[in-house]
C-alpha cells in the first residue's frame, strides 16, 4: 500500500486579490505534492479560503454588498490565481461551507462541555485587520506588532479558551520533537518568545460583528476567526467530535501544514492546544516558509508595490513564473522579485541552459541521423562523470526535497544540465561528424545527451509543469525512468523553443507603460 502524505497551505483570507507573495506558498506546496506523488505516495493536498471575521463585514458594507456576495467574489479569484499557476490541489475549501460551518458549532460545544471554553469578559487592544488582540507590552510604537497599524481599546463579553492549562504540555513536546516546528529559527522565536513567557487564555467568540459562525449554545455570539479558520484541516477531511470518518482516520495526522512566517504562532500555539481539547493527533510538521519581497521591501497594497501572479503570467509565462519563486526563495531567508531579476534567470537557466540544450541536442540528432539516435556503445572516459550524475540524481533531489530545500532540488536538476552543455564542449559533436569513423561515437555521445535531457524532463515534472511535458513530447519518448537507460531508441524528435530568450530593456519598457 502507499504511504499516504497530507499537505496543506493555509487558507486564503478573503479580503482581496492575492498577490504574489500570497500566491508563492500554494506553488511551493503544489511543487511538494506532485513531487511526493511521483515518489508513490497517496497524496492530499487541501488549500482554499478563510472567509469569515470582522474586516470583511466591514469591506462588503465599503463595497455595498452582502458579506457572502463579497467573499463568493474574492474565494472565486483566488481559486482563479491558483488555477493559472498550474496547482495540482485535490479540494479548495471555504470556511462558508455548510458542512465546515457546521462541524466548527460542534467543535467549540465539545470545548465547552469538557471545561476547555469558559465564558468572561474581554477588554483588550484590538486591530481590525489583524484580528488580533493585544496587550500594551506588546505594542510596538503604540501599534500593532505584526501590520504597523493604530489599535483600539475594546471591551464585550466573550468565551475564552484555555490557552494556559497546556502551556506545559506545549513547552515539553516541541522540545522533544524537533521537526515539529521548522525552520530552526522559528521554534526558538515561539518557546522563547510566546510560550515559556506565559500563555493567556485566548477569546474565541465575538459579539460586536455578525459575519461568523454562530455559537451554538449562545447565539449572540459567533467564533472567533482562528478557532474557525485553523480547524478547516480537520472538517474537510471528515472529522466530526460526534464519530469521525474513516477518511479522516486515513488522512489525520497532517504531515505538512506549509504557513508563512507570520501565522505560525497560531499554528503552533493555538492549534495544537486545540487539537489536544478535541482528543487529536497533533500534526506531523509545520513550516513557517520566508516571504517573497519585492525589491527588498514587503509587498502591501498600501505601499503600491504589489505584483500579481496572473500579470507576471501574461508578462512571462507560468513555468518562468513557477521557476524563479521555487528557485530564488531559499529555505529559511527572504526572497527578492525583482523584473531584472526575473528576467535574468528566465534568460540564464531557462532560455540558455536548459532550453538551448534541448534544441541543439534534437537539431544536431536530426542533422546527422535523420533524427534516429540509437546507444552505440563507444564509450570515453568523459562519459562516465555524466551518466554518474544522471543515476544520482534520484537522490539527491530527494535529499533536499524531504529538508523542503525546493530551490537547492532544483540546482541538482540544474548541475546536471550544466554538465550536459559543457559535455557538448568537450566531446564537439560537429567535429566528429567530420570524420566518417567517429559515426558510432557521435551517436553515443548524441545518446547519452538525450538520455541526460530525458531524465531531467522527468526530474522537473513537479516544479515546470508545462516545460517537462513539452521536452517529452519534443524526444517523442514514454520513458519514464529516472536514471540513465541504455537501450532506448529515439525517432521523429520535433525541436522547438522552450522560452525565448527577453530583451530586457524591451520588456522592461513594456512593463513600465
Amino acid at each position: 500500500m502507499n504511504k499516504k502524505y497530507y499537505i496543506t497551505t493555509a487558507i486564503a483570507y478573503t479580503s482581496g486579490k492575492p498577490h504574489i507573495g500570497n500566491t508563492y506558498e500554494i506553488v511551493l506546496a503544489d511543487a511538494i505534492a506532485r513531487y511526493k506523488r511521483m515518489k508513490g505516495y497517496d497524496v492530499y493536498f487541501q488549500t482554499g479560503t478563510d472567509e469569515h471575521g470582522e474586516k470583511i463585514e466591514l469591506k462588503a458594507k465599503e463595497k455595498g454588498v452582502t458579506p457572502k456576495e463579497f467573499v463568493d467574489d474574492i474565494s472565486t479569484e483566488i481559486k482563479r490565481i491558483w488555477d493559472i499557476m498550474n496547482t495540482s490541489y485535490d479540494k479548495f475549501v471555504r470556511t462558508t461551507d455548510p458542512n465546515h460551518e457546521r462541524i466548527v458549532q460542534k467543535i467549540f460545544d465539545k470545548m465547552y462541555d469538557k471545561g476547555d471554553i469558559y465564558k468572561g469578559e474581554y477588554k483588550g487592544l484590538y486591530c481590525t485587520p489583524c484580528e488580533s488582540f493585544w496587550t500594551q507590552s506588546q505594542l510596538v510604537d503604540g501599534k500593532c506588532p505584526d501590520c504597523g497599524r493604530e489599535v483600539e481599546e475594546k471591551k464585550e463579553e466573550a468565551y475564552f479558551f484555555k490557552l494556559s492549562k497546556y502551556q506545559d504540555r506545549l513547552i515539553k513536546y516541541i522540545e522533544s520533537h524537533p521537526e515539529f516546528i521548522k525552520p530552526e529559527s522559528r521554534k526558538n522565536e515561539m518557546l522563547n518568545n510566546f510560550i515559556k513567557p506565559g500563555l493567556q487564555d485566548l477569546c474565541v467568540s465575538r459579539t460586536s460583528f455578525d459575519w461568523g459562525i454562530p455559537v451554538d449554545i449562545d447565539k449572540k455570539h459567533v467564533v472567533y476567526v482562528w478557532l474557525d479558520a485553523l480547524t478547516n484541516y480537520i472538517t474537510n477531511i471528515g472529522y466530526d467530535p460526534d464519530g469521525s470518518s474513516e477518511e479522516f482516520k486515513y488522512w489525520w495526522p497532517a504531515d505538512l501544514h506549509l504557513i508563512g512566517k507570520d501565522i505560525i504562532r497560531f499554528h503552533t500555539i493555538y492549534w495544537p492546544c486545540f487539537l489536544w481539547s478535541l482528543d487529536l493527533e497533533l500534526p506531523k510538521q509545520v513550516f513557517g516558509h520566508p516571504w517573497l519581497l519585492t525589491n527588498s521591501d514587503k509587498m502591501s497594497k498600501s505601499k503600491g508595490n504589489t505584483i500579481y501572479a496572473d500579470d507576471l503570467v501574461n508578462l512571462f509565462g507560468v513555468d518562468a513564473v513557477r521557476y524563479y519563486v521555487l528557485h530564488e526563495i531559499p529555505f529559511a531567508n527572504d526572497g527578492n522579485l525583482t523584473y531584472d531579476l526575473l528576467i535574468e534567470r528566465t534568460n540564464t537557466d531557462l532560455a540558455n541552459t536548459l532550453g538551448n540544450l534541448v534544441n541543439r541536442t534534437i537539431t544536431m540528432a536530426n542533422k546527422y541521423f535523420d533524427g534516429v539516435v540509437t546507444n552505440t556503445k563507444v564509450k570515453e572516459e568523459v562519459d562516465n562523470g555524466l551518466i554518474n550524475m544522471i543515476n544520482n540524481l534520484d537522490s539527491k533531489v530527494e535529499e533536499k526535497m524531504d529538508k523542503l530545500e525546493i530551490g537547492f532540488a532544483l540546482d541538482e536538476i540544474f548541475d546536471v544540465l550544466r554538465r550536459s552543455n559543457k559535455y557538448i564542449d568537450e566531446t564537439t559533436p560537429w567535429q566528429l561528424a567530420k570524420d566518417e569513423g567517429k559515426k558510432d561515437r557521435l551517436q553515443t555521445v548524441l545518446y547519452n545527451l538525450l538520455e541526460s535531457i530525458r531524465v531531467c524532463a522527468y526530474f522537473l515534472r513537479p516544479f515546470l509543469t508545462k516545460t517537462s511535458e513539452e521536452i517529452f513530447k519534443q524526444l517523442n519518448t514514454k520513458d519514464e525512468t529516472n536514471v540513465f537507460n541504455h537501450n532506448n531508441v529515439y525517432s521523429n524528435m520535433k525541436p522547438e523553443v522552450l522560452f525565448q530568450r527577453i530583451d530586457k530593456d524591451k520588456k522592461l519598457k513594456e512593463i513600465i507603460h
